[in-house]
């Protein structure tokens, strides 16, 4: 357990995920907390990185900081996805490694699993078999930094734990048409598209005041780069809202809506992570007898050496292999994706029509993870899908207002 006055760095703290962790430590008593905004400190600067940890010293890490997006953005911004991440998880882990960080914890993806893995999916599918096309410069990305802590841990005796959340949604959300996930864009969409027919234009231009929208349109000339907010026309509106489907009552979703998701609220993924970070630690995850006789090494006075490893990582024989050290973190539920459109509808008060475009792609058809880990670890979820899609509609309405 973390002393309620060691200093925690949290990467990511004004995001979905880092800001629920952010608010859950600080219930728990935890204050002494760190959190450097994108402009504050470039993650993918190795230098900022250092001066960071140089002044900073904290005790331990939550690493929530990533480059992410949905299905459009991760065909569109391949390379991005793979070096943005892996310099953030590179500089991040080794860095905390340098500054003898105590505990650190990676937030990871399910994306990480095979296209075509049995489900529920387990730890222990992962690298078994092709990953989904359209994400798998941000998977392996995110495989490589759960290697990495696993590394650490095998080689140095390090306390660095890997959480895979499924879908996540919940406050402060990411809502943004081009790049964000698939449950807030839905919302979106739905949400813009009753407003038109409502002729509620005030409310149009308020959700574009805090959200501008960005869309490149084929045209007869060459395709055009347009952006709209709040002082744009209506026609310039109608015309990018309705290239991402969004029309007078009417939406258009990418795919067939058949796929099925899980989804996890952010603040049940923060309790999770929080409850992994205190309670948790590697030698929990592998069976602490064999990993702290056989894997650290001795002091001169026979006490275990929890600073050194003694041994060659995951080739020492008497472990056996040790890999898949991460944890699942999820709800064990799924649904289809028209039926998560059903409840988005629902919420909104919605009264159009919703349609499908089955010449979009689907992505991964099915992605439902095994919770059985993190179950036998002491955690469960609270909010239900139906509730949790309720309490993001509010949340996002209130942000507009």
């Amino acid at each position: 357990m973390l002393d309620k006055n060691c200093k925690i760095y949290v990467a990511g703290h004004r995001g979905l995920v880092g800001s629920a962790i952010w608010n859950n430590l600080l219930s728990r008593g935890y204050t002494n907390l760190v959190g450097r905004t994108h402009k504050e400190l470039d993650l993918t600067d190795q230098l900022a990185v250092r001066r960071f940890f140089d002044e900073e010293r904290p005790d331990a890490v939550v690493l929530a900081a990533a480059f992410v997006g949905g299905i459009m953005a991760n065909s569109l911004y391949r390379a991005d996805f793979i070096m943005m991440n892996m310099k953030i998880q590179c500089n991040v882990i080794s860095e905390a490694y340098a500054h003898g960080v105590k505990k650190l914890l990676f937030l990871g993806s399910t994306c990480i699993y095979p296209k075509n893995a049995p489900q529920p999916m387990k730890e222990d599918c992962l690298l078994t078999s092709p990953l989904e096309y359209t994400n798998e410069e941000y998977a392996i990305a995110k495989i490589a930094g759960l290697k990495m802590c696993e590394s650490y841990n095998l080689q140095y005796g390090t306390n660095y734990i890997a959480v895979m959340p499924t879908n996540l949604y919940g406050p402060n959300d990411n809502f943004h048409l081009e790049n964000s996930h698939v449950m807030p864009a839905m919302m979106r969409k739905v949400y813009l598209s009753k407003l038109i027919n409502d002729n509620d234009w005030v409310s149009i231009r308020k959700d574009l005041a805090i959200r501008p929208v960005g869309a490149t349109i084929p045209e007869k000339d060459g395709k055009v780069r347009y952006e709209i907010d709040e002082t744009s026309d209506e026609s310039v509106i109608r015309k990018v809202l309705a290239w991402y489907g969004i029309e007078d009552n009417k939406v258009t979703l990418w795919g067939t809506g058949t796929p099925l998701r899980e989804f996890l609220w952010s603040e049940d993924m923060a309790d999770a992570s929080v409850h992994v970070l205190l309670n948790v630690d590697f030698s929990d995850i592998i069976g602490i007898e064999r990993y702290s006789s056989v894997h650290y090494g001795a002091t001169t006075d026979g006490a275990v050496d929890r600073n050194h490893s003694a041994g060659r990582g995951g080739a020492i024989p008497s472990l056996g292999e040790i890999r898949n050290c991460h944890i699942n973190v999820g709800t064990g539920k799924e649904l289809t994706i028209r039926e998560l459109s059903e409840l988005v509808v629902k919420a909104v008060g919605f009264e159009g029509t919703v349609e499908f475009d089955a010449s979009k792609p689907d992505g991964t058809m099915r992605k439902l993870i095994d919770v059985s880990k993190l179950h036998s670890l002491g955690w469960t979820h609270k909010v239900e899908i139906e509730e949790g899609v309720q309490k993001l509609f509010d949340w996002y309405k209130k942000s507009i207002e």
